[in-house]
């Protein structure tokens, strides 16, 4: 019996979206933002600094704006379908982003999944501050979590799988015994032990011998 932990990374990956630029869109910075998100999946930009002048762009937006992007949100093809063949062999699902806790953990719940990790955006008084608070979901807490919770879920390394596309998934993806690059960037795509072009998630389950 195949048993696996698969960590995913969330947006363009678990989701069709990536959720900084619906918020930004909801802010009216769609385009400022995305500039930022290019480079950053590309490599050119520290994660962390892309990130914090991103999240700067959404100060002032209420905090109504999380169900209202949650309700925009396009689940990938197959993403459910692979996660039951996950679970019904006894393995378990993780979700590790760069984006939002407000916006991952209702979607955690939709697909079921056992593990999930994101930054939390600050809120005060109904509002968005513009700032995250605590440690920041970079390349290497992606990498942490997978690893934290192989070891929570009694799973060796050798039994762990990382899907990813950005260059923010390298490491996480370095650390599992299988990485796969999902409609990818090319930095991933090079690095990566398979590559999935198709953007339907449920590709992966006889790969993955489910």
């Amino acid at each position: 019996m195949t048993k696996l932990l698969v960590v995913f990374d969330v947006d363009s990956t678990l989701i069709e979206d990536e959720v900084i630029e619906l918020l930004a869109d909801v802010a009216g910075k769609r385009a400022e933002v995305a500039a930022v998100t290019e480079r950053a999946m590309a490599g050119e930009l520290d994660f962390a600094e892309s990130l914090i002048a991103r999240v700067a762009t959404l100060e002032g937006l209420p905090e109504s704006v999380f169900a209202e992007v949650g309700a925009r949100i396009r689940i990938t093809r197959g993403a459910k379908e692979l996660i039951d063949a996950v679970h019904n062999r006894g393995g378990r699902v993780g979700a590790v982003s760069g984006g939002f806790t407000q916006v991952l953990n209702p979607l955690a719940e939709t697909l079921n999944l056992d593990f999930a990790r994101a930054n939390d955006l600050e809120v005060v008084d109904g509002k968005l501050t513009g700032k995250v608070l605590g440690k920041i979901i970079d390349r290497s807490a992606k990498k942490e979590a997978l690893i934290e919770w192989a070891q929570r879920a009694d799973f060796k390394l050798e039994q762990t799988v990382a899907v990813g596309d950005g260059a923010n998934d390298l490491e996480m993806m370095a650390a599992a015994a299988l990485s796969i690059a999902f409609n990818a960037k090319p930095i991933v795509k090079e690095k990566a032990n398979l590559v999935l072009e198709s953007g339907n998630l449920a590709d992966l389950i006889g790969v993955l011998g489910l």
